[in-house]
């Protein structure tokens, strides 16, 4: 079930209810990327003290690392990874036309060579649904083929019309009153008309919720935006929206104006492995020699454990002598700072002062 609370009169941003197995998450919600059952340089622990709702496993990398049989041993990856909240899958699919080797695409599934010891794979998209089942998914994605930019429009409609069918045959898989959660991945490329067709004939078959996929695949800007417009406004409104892959702060504020609801990136840990902090002040590079000395915490206006305990100076040495501290440290900050902004988005929209807040950020550089 997902139920809309709160809806801002003048943008199509909303607050809504997700209903999920593990849990309620209220949404707009930012998922972070646990891709191999874990947020890098984090505890389940940790993350649960950031005060995420939900975050997203990568059945790919599931699939070939640890491996079902040992997740199921476990009990699913809940138990596995000892988290009691809400799981998002990604179904793999980027990974696999991103990252596997010899990869081929048939009508039936795809064939590829794993990326980590070059064994053989196929799977089908049947496959695919039920691995997530077996993992115990809260909310499964179809398997879906990610095309790069720029890309030919002959290319992009072959392509979506595989995308459809694979998508129609993940609906089969997912039995009558199941109540995992299956969405569907709006693709299309670059072509407005491309976009609303995918759209449409997903909302056809019908979902529990729609991402919108094929984004931050080299285009520019605001072509991601324009292509996440003519996604967006073809889904119904009462479903969830979930924009795959996206996560800087000004990316946020844009998609929930559209009507967007849901999130993730790896952004947060992967650019606070390298130093990268962010703050409601805008970026910081905490390795730079002018927090030598500056014993402020990463953000004054930030309550997080790292904030309240650790100065930039101390952080930034962490980093200059590769203490393995340092990087856990941003990298808890970082998810703190995203799902605590998507809480103060949230509450903005309640009190009917999203915009002022998203006027806020936009002077902000990230």
């Amino acid at each position: 079930m997902f139920k809309i609370t709160h809806k801002d009169k003048k943008t199509k941003a909303r607050v809504g209810l997700l209903e999920t197995l593990h849990g309620v998450i209220e949404t707009p919600e930012f998922m972070p990327v646990g891709t191999q059952a874990t947020v890098k340089a984090l505890s389940s622990e940790e993350v649960k003290y950031c005060k995420a709702q939900i975050l997203l496993g990568n059945t790919y990398h599931l699939y070939l690392r640890p491996g079902m049989e040992i997740i199921k041993n476990a009990g699913g990856l809940h138990k596995f990874m000892s988290w009691d909240k809400p799981i998002l899958t990604d179904s793999g699919g980027f990974q696999i036309f991103s990252l596997a080797k010899l990869m081929k695409v048939k009508d039936e599934g795809v064939s590829f060579q794993s990326h980590v010891d070059g064994l053989k794979h196929f799977l089908t998209p049947e496959d695919v649904v039920r691995l997530q089942l077996e993992l115990g998914s809260d909310i499964m994605m179809v398997l879906d083929e990610c095309l790069h930019y720029p890309c030919p429009k002959d290319k992009a409609e072959r392509s979506l019309a595989l995308t459809t069918r694979w998508a129609e045959r993940s609906k089969r898989v997912k039995s009558e009153g199941c109540r995992v959660k299956l969405f569907g991945i709006v693709q299309g490329s670059t072509y407005p008309d491309l976009r609303k067709r995918s759209a449409e004939e997903l909302v056809d078959i019908g979902f529990d919720g729609y991402a919108i996929g094929g984004l931050s695949v080299g285009e520019p800007k605001d072509l991601m935006y324009e292509m996440m417009e003519n996604s967006a406004r073809y889904l119904p409104d009462d479903k969830p929206r979930y924009t795959m892959g996206i996560g800087m702060p000004h990316d946020f504020f844009n998609a929930i104006e559209m009507g967007v609801d849901m999130f993730d990136c790896v952004v947060p840990t992967r650019n606070a492995r390298n130093g990268a902090v962010y703050t409601n002040e805008g970026k910081l590079i905490i390795r730079n020699s002018e927090y030598s000395k500056d014993l402020r915490p990463l953000s004054e206006t930030c309550d997080c454990m790292a904030c309240k305990n650790y100065s930039r100076s101390y952080i930034r040495h962490l980093f200059n002598t590769e203490e393995i501290l340092g990087l856990r440290l941003t990298s808890l900050h970082n998810v703190y700072f995203y799902v605590n902004l998507l809480r103060r988005i949230r509450e903005a929209i309640k009190q009917g002062t999203f915009l002022e807040l998203k006027k806020e950020f936009e002077k902000k550089i990230f």
